[in-house]
């Protein structure tokens, strides 16, 4: 059964595609079958594993909307062990078709239950805003990251977008966790920067992944190029980070695995 991680933040520009696409294409190269759900009307997820959204003919608000068969909307992608269930401009008007839906907020849980078991992880990107398709993306997760720009501003709506977590807990989805924090845009030069992931680090501690994504590049180049930044270039230093958040996320949950198979106090 595949885990399905949300990537979300209602702050436009903090990496949340970029980390979408490229810590899949790094599970993918880790030998994990992994899909994308591009849950963002812009789109970007699905132009960055190269497809081009206007000539997508179904997609995510296929099954949203009409109630297509997920596993025939999926796509595969020139990147190892990598799908994608693309997005449309379409989804844009989502929302306001699901308002009078019955259970509106679980439309995307009954999506994914039924192709879950084919993959390893299933990671969504979610759009910039707190509406109702990031909803029903956090309620059809186990888990949810929240990457955060190294710069003072990242830090005020963080507050936010965790007590919408928190409200989702309550109500929608009891099993939601927190995957971690994500630091992105990370520059050593700027004492800003620096400051930002000792405050963070210090207030949420062991939430805090121990991968840092540095500013590169290379990661705003292989976009353009219709590429995730592995198969751009894979010596490049926004290749490695993604590929060490990839290493790290799988040992995390290896070991929460570990944990949660023993038997007894004495066993751990």
């Amino acid at each position: 059964m595949g885990k399905v991680i949300s990537i979300a933040n209602q702050k436009g520009g903090v990496g949340k595609t970029t980390t979408a696409i490229n810590l899949a294409a790094s599970l993918g190269v880790l030998d994990q079958k992994t899909l994308i759900i591009d849950a963002d009307p812009q789109a970007n997820a699905t132009s960055g594993v190269g497809f081009d959204p206007t000539n997508i003919k179904s997609s995510i608000y296929s099954a949203l909307i009409n109630g297509d068969d997920a596993e025939h909307l999926v796509l595969q992608t020139n990147n190892p062990n990598l799908y994608i269930l693309p997005a449309h401009i379409d989804l844009v008007g989502a929302e306001i078709e699901m308002i009078n839906l019955p259970q509106r907020e679980y439309i995307m849980k009954r999506i994914i239950d039924g192709i879950k078991d084919q993959y390893d992880y299933i990671i969504i990107d979610c759009s910039p805003s707190l509406g109702l398709i990031t909803l029903n993306a956090l309620t059809a997760s186990d888990s949810v990251i929240v990457p955060v720009q190294c710069e003072y501003f990242a830090l005020e709506g963080l507050g936010k977008l965790l007590n919408t977590i928190k409200i989702v807990q309550t109500r929608l989805n009891t099993d939601l966790d927190i995957e971690g924090l994500l630091l992105t845009m990370y520059d050593t030069r700027l004492r800003l920067a620096n400051q930002v992931v000792d405050e963070v680090k210090t207030h949420f501690q062991q939430l805090v992944f121990d991968t840092l994504i540095h500013r590169n590049t290379t990661l705003g180049e292989a976009p353009s190029h219709g590429e995730t930044v592995i198969m751009h270039d894979a010596t490049s230093k926004g290749a490695i980070n993604y590929l060490n958040l990839a290493k790290e996320l799988l040992i995390k949950n290896a070991n929460q695995t570990l944990v949660e198979n023993k038997t007894t106090v004495n066993e751990l």
